[in-house]
């Protein structure tokens, strides 16, 4: 009798989950302060690497602070150089695509650009002009799949709809690992997401976050008092593009 043979889609498979925990909310000149990169799943241990940042000479406002808990005192005394930091980030990203593994990155336009910019500002060879990665971004994913949910998009939010354990929110590697969690749990409920390899769903989510950017550009447009905001929305994925220099 002939073996059946099944299929194993890519949520059974070897992920990378990433995050970085910054200075600032604008990715243009956000500074890193912590950055990790997960391997998770495939039937193997997880296997975290976090680095810290010294900055570079920048400082945490007592705002981003509050957020993650690094002082800029804390960040230069833990945080190793910030041009080998963003080096290093990059290469570990670079190797596990070159391993095959999509990227989880929750808004990933945020922390890819980021890391981008600061390769940049440090000589470094920035992560797109090293590999074409395939990345799975639960914030897109959810939008697409749920675009009527009630409730928040927080990474804090999908873990308690999807049931996904965020114990210590806002240190990089335990977003990251949360991360990878939320994006098997989105494929496994929604076969839709299975069915396509990583290579499709990051193209499918190109023109996904575009369509979703440009109802929240349409909405703020519409909505008085928040004109102004219409123009911030920007439309690309994964990686916003270089518009001036860095600084």
């Amino acid at each position: 009798m002939r073996r059946q043979e099944f299929r194993l889609d890519w949520t059974y498979d070897r992920l990378c989950g990433f995050d970085l925990e910054t200075t600032s909310t604008d990715p243009q000149t956000a500074r890193i302060v912590t950055g990790s990169a997960v391997q998770h799943g495939g039937g193997r241990p997880t296997s975290p690497r976090t680095w810290v940042s010294d900055l570079g000479g920048a400082e945490i406002p007592p705002e981003a602070t509050r957020i993650h808990g690094f002082t800029t005192e804390a960040a230069r005394s833990a945080g190793r150089p910030a041009a080998e930091v963003v080096e290093e980030i990059t290469a570990a990203l670079a190797a596990a695509v070159d391993e095959g593994r999509p990227l989880v990155i929750m808004n990933a336009s945020y922390d890819l650009t980021v890391l981008d910019r600061e390769a940049r500002r440090y000589g470094v060879t920035p992560l797109m002009d090293r590999v074409s990665p395939a990345v799975l971004d639960p914030y897109v994913l959810d939008k697409r799949v749920r675009q009527y949910r009630r409730g928040g998009r927080t990474l804090a939010d999908l873990c308690r709809h999807y049931v996904v354990p965020l114990d210590g929110a806002h240190t990089s590697e335990v977003d990251a690992t949360a991360a990878c969690e939320l994006v098997r749990k989105m494929g496994r409920r929604y076969r839709v997401l299975a069915s396509m390899s990583p290579a499709q769903l990051h193209r499918e989510q190109v023109a996904w976050a575009r369509e979703q950017n440009e109802s929240l550009r349409a909405y703020f447009a519409r909505t008085p008092g928040k004109e102004g905001w219409a123009r911030d929305v920007r439309l690309e994925w994964p990686l916003l593009p270089l518009v001036e220099p860095v600084r």
